[in-house]
């Protein structure tokens, strides 16, 4: 049967338009492999007119009060919860996810909009007072103006609702660049909101990273460039940014461990890193790849955890709801993680179960791994796919400088019944957010962000707000 091909556009100025050059590029399903859509394929020029929708927008939109961008928030969220299977279904075709999971992420980025609604109400300075005799100083904060959002392929709508409510909230108007491979679960969004945002204060434009995510981050006009990437993108755009001397966050990844300490509970362990581990095809920058486990709990985690990775239902989101495991995202990206096993096999690797993949569309079997070192490279570097491995530590000492041994810093997980050792733990541990018996949950109101080359800037919570807003000292005479 013919797969039909929907054809889509840029929304620039509050209107449906052809990229400026008229080129046009593939989306497919990664299931199949199959096309399922055409979106525009922009160039610098499409940035640019994006960009000038953006300054024609924001004297007005700088004279709103945050009540009445937050009514507009609300109406956002409410778009979401209105068409959340709609959505779900798309984004579930484009990632590849089950259709389980995609449901479960809109009431989500429901949420998250909702959250920076209230927050935009009670953005506010230091107070006011004398500083200096016969003068008052007041302290205010401001938007950035005009912000960028380059959101990644894995959670499409998520992603880019984590950069443009914090953004609007505060008063900037925004223009975002979905991943050119799955655009369109935000494209859809921005069509059901039509609207509701004056023109102009968001602003959705498709294409590859070069040339429209460059010239996004080149333009002197734009103030911030929120990336949420791998970790040398991140530094092109750093460097890129530095040049116009915008602000730039970053979220660029992780290799997340999991550290296992001899008390735990071996089942529950198990069922959490089945879920962490291997949920959206590990295709996470919070993912519990890397699991690092007591020598008196290694044997019976991994009785445990085989099974249970066996257990999952892997096969296309369309299939069915028991889908528990879809495809990666492309064949370079199934490419890329075979290659990791196959150099950590040639290595000595112990592959317990799965390291194959299959098509059509871009399937790799749930993985576990063990007998690697700590400095392999399946250890060491974001493989970014469904793939976990397993090392046994000796000490609390070599746990913990084993977990910090990366040089990303996102997220981690401790399991112990000892509340002491999992508090000594999440201090010690170098990573932006620290789990205790569990692995994975974000909520609106908790920053998320990483140390060290996993980024900077926080995602969710009123700390991203510092981000898109700049402080200004007022200092009036009291003549």
């Amino acid at each position: 049967m013919a797969v039909t091909v929907a054809q889509h556009k840029n929304f620039v100025a509050g209107e449906w338009v052809d990229s400026v050059e008229g080129g046009t590029m593939e989306v497919l399903n990664p299931s199949t492999g199959e096309t399922i859509a055409e979106v525009p394929s922009a160039t610098a020029a499409d940035v640019d007119r994006a960009v000038e929708a953006g300054q024609r927008a924001l004297p007005e939109w700088l004279e709103t009060t945050p009540q009445e961008r937050s009514e507009l928030l609300l109406k956002l969220a409410a778009v979401i919860d209105e068409h959340a299977d709609e959505l779900a279904q798309i984004e579930s075709q484009n990632v590849g996810k089950p259709l389980s999971y995609a449901r479960d992420e809109m009431p989500v980025c429901a949420d998250n909009i909702r959250f920076f609604a209230g927050a935009a109400r009670i953005l506010e300075g230091r107070s006011a007072g004398e500083y200096m005799r016969g003068y008052t100083s007041m302290i205010r904060r401001e938007p950035l103006g005009i912000v960028a959002g380059i959101a990644p392929w894995n959670y499409p709508l998520m992603m880019a609702v984590w950069k443009l409510a914090p953004a609007l909230a505060a008063g900037n108007v925004q223009v975002l660049k979905p991943s050119e491979q799955t655009p369109l679960s935000l494209l859809r969004f921005a069509q059901l909101a039509e609207g509701i945002l004056p023109a102009g204060v968001l602003n959705v434009v498709t294409g590859d990273g070069v040339p429209a995510g460059q010239r996004l981050v080149e333009h002197p006009d734009v103030r911030l460039v929120s990336l949420t990437g791998d970790v040398e993108t991140g530094r092109i755009v750093a460097r890129t940014a530095s040049d116009t001397l915008k602000r730039v966050h970053l979220e660029l990844g992780g290799k997340a461990p999991v550290i296992v300490f001899d008390d735990a509970d071996p089942a529950a362990v198990a069922e959490a890193i089945k879920i962490a581990g291997y949920w959206n095809s590990g295709q996470d920058c919070t993912a519990a790849s890397r699991v690092v486990a007591g020598p008196g709990i290694y044997d019976a985690l991994l009785e445990q955890l085989v099974p249970a990775v066996e257990s999952l239902k892997v096969g296309d989101p369309a299939e069915g709801d028991e889908i528990e495991m879809g495809p990666v995202i492309s064949k370079a990206q199934q490419d890329r993680v075979m290659g990791f096993l196959e150099r950590a096999s040639a290595a000595k690797a112990k592959v317990l179960t799965g390291g194959d993949s299959r098509g059509p569309g871009f399937f790799v079997t749930p993985t576990v791994v063990t007998d690697v070192g700590q400095d392999a490279e399946i250890v060491q570097k974001e493989v970014f796919g469904p793939v976990v491995s397993v090392q046994r530590f000796s000490s609390d000492d070599e746990a913990l400088a084993w977990a910090n041994d990366v040089r990303y810093g996102l997220s981690a997980s401790v399991w112990t019944r000892d509340v002491g050792r999992a508090l000594n733990a999440a201090r010690k541990l170098q990573f932006g957010t620290v789990w205790i018996n569990d692995h994975i949950p974000l909520v609106s109101e908790m920053p998320h962000g990483g140390y060290k080359q996993s980024g900077y800037g926080k995602d969710l919570s009123a700390y991203s707000l510092e981000d898109y807003t700049q402080i200004k000292h007022v200092m009036a005479k009291l003549n």
